[in-house]
């Protein structure tokens, strides 16, 4: 893939940008054949492991989400990054974003100037509008979401919502999101959704997820859709009549491997994320699926022994699953694990600390071309 914009080296976030494709995927391929396979020697692990061949991406146009910095002035923009001095770096024509975003991001970066919205200016601390968060469908169809440092441009995004949809009838969803305090995250907690829809559709095959404003979903919808396939396969291989997805967002691992006669349970912290599971459970008429929100290890530990599933997904933030919640698996009765992991490394520990489960299979996913990072999905059993 070619950017101008790492070409003239005014963005550097994909830092693998020029290097050959295929090798990208080999080097995360290997890195992480590595540490899993130290991982499991450093505790005596059965040594066949099958590995599938790597799930690879189109190199550019992949990432459904785009996340904005809004810079520069009312009357001149920047939709991007901010550089060194923490002024805005306009990047609307990133070319790792999906085409509806790309068509997208320019129309947004217009409407902030007609709309008069005053960009938010990180050195003095003024302004208004700190970012612009832009995820797409499956089908096209457009979330927008607004980040504000308090409510007094509301009233002219209202105002103009009308012009937007004109000139962008594919936002089926607009939001503000309030963030009053001055620090390094992307939103706050209070959003206020400005269209009659509230969610957004994600299809991957026959699975239809609902992704509210605060819902986590993965950026790359192709490797997403191969991701959910490959661990439903390895479920149904194991056909357990119990398991629970722990780190479940909006339930994709669980919706997609929700089966008659299994029981499902879903397990989130975010609240949104579980609105969103439980109505996209409800929609496809599953009845043997549920969704609370929880810590995964509290839940885990709060458990009877009865309630216990013969398999667990777990799919954890980069941190992994941590001490706790590996030596619970590790004490069990849980028979299988598929853990999928955005980063090797803790993964490794993770599986460091199950001795008792063989790893199985794995597989490397490029859900970040172009990039360092990468999602591998593993299964475990009981040796």
């Amino acid at each position: 893939m070619q950017c101008d914009y790492f070409d003239r080296g005014v963005c550097r976030s994909c830092t693998l940008m020029g290097q050959p494709y295929a090798e990208q995927v080999l080097d995360k391929e290997l890195r992480t054949r590595e540490l899993l396979h130290d991982a499991v020697e450093a505790v005596g692990g059965p040594g066949t492991v099958e590995w599938l061949p790597a799930i690879t991406s189109p190199e550019s146009a992949y990432r459904n989400k785009a996340k904005m910095v809004v810079g520069g002035t009312v009357q001149q923009p920047t939709v991007g990054i901010l550089d060194h001095r923490q002024r805005g770096v306009d990047l609307r024509h990133c070319g790792i974003c999906t085409p509806g975003i790309q068509h997208a991001l320019p129309i947004l970066a217009a409407f902030v100037a007609d709309a008069g919205l005053i960009p938010y200016d990180v050195p003095s601390r003024r302004g208004e509008l700190k970012f612009v968060l832009v995820t797409e469908s499956p089908d096209g169809e457009l979330m927008v979401r607004f980040v504000l440092r308090s409510e007094g441009q509301l009233p002219r995004l209202r105002q103009h919502l009308d012009a937007l949809h004109r000139v962008l009838p594919n936002a089926v969803v607009v939001t503000a999101n309030l963030l009053p305090e001055h620090k390094a995250v992307t939103e706050g907690e209070r959003e206020i959704v400005l269209t009659e829809r509230q969610t957004l559709s994600m299809r991957l095959g026959d699975v239809t997820m609902h992704l509210r404003p605060q819902s986590f979903f993965q950026t790359n919808t192709h490797v997403a859709t191969e991701l959910y396939a490959q661990a439903s396969a390895w479920i149904d291989e194991a056909a357990p009549a119990s398991m629970w997805d722990l780190y479940c967002g909006v339930g994709g691992f669980a919706l997609h491997a929700a089966r008659p006669g299994r029981a499902v349970t879903g397990i989130e912290t975010s609240h949104e994320a579980v609105r969103s599971a439980k109505q996209s459970a409800r929609d496809a008429g599953l009845e043997d699926v549920r969704f609370a929100a929880d810590d995964a290890t509290e839940h885990a530990l709060r458990a009877r022994p009865d309630t216990v599933p013969e398999l667990v997904v777990v799919n954890p933030p980069r941190r992994g699953i941590g001490t706790a919640l590996s030596t619970w698996l590790e004490e069990s009765d849980v028979q299988h694990v598929v853990y999928s992991s955005c980063n090797p490394v803790t993964l490794a520990k993770d599986l460091a600390r199950m001795p008792s489960f063989g790893l199985r299979r794995a597989r490397v996913l490029d859900m970040f071309p172009q990039t360092g990072h990468l999602e591998a999905v593993t299964l475990l059993s009981r040796a």
